[in-house]
């Protein structure tokens, strides 16, 4: 059972990136995924989250408008499209898999991926 983030790197201030989260060794599908992320110094923050069922997203405000979680079940693959980046979202992002996006949103995932780097600087 794994998940796998992938998509970071460094961008200049209002750049773009696209972070996956790939998951083997289980049905992706049955699962909420959510996106996290951690800066230096600071605790790890819930940023978004898509439901299984329905594909219901949901967002932290301070990304809202920008940031964009989707996912492709046939691809056991999530995304999260980070837009109009901000020195301010620079962190690890991780991904995080649990049946219950609610659990998701206070920071609880029965699986959790590896972070990738998201450096937002000029």
């Amino acid at each position: 059972v794994q998940l796998q983030a992938s998509g970071g790197g460094l961008v200049q201030p209002g750049g773009s990136l696209t972070l996956s989260c790939a998951a083997s060794g289980f049905t992706l599908g049955y699962y909420a995924v959510g996106w996290f992320r951690q800066a230096p110094g600071k605790e790890r923050e819930w940023v978004s989250c898509i439901s299984s069922s329905d594909g219901k997203t949901y967002y932290v405000d301070s990304v809202k408008g920008r940031f964009t979680i989707s996912r492709d079940n046939t691809k056991s693959t999530v995304y999260l499209q980070v837009n109009s980046l901000k020195p301010t979202d620079t962190a690890v992002y991780y991904c995080g898999a649990d049946r219950s996006p609610y659990r998701l949103r206070v920071g609880i995932a029965d699986y959790w991926g590896q972070g990738t780097q998201v450096t937002v600087s000029s």
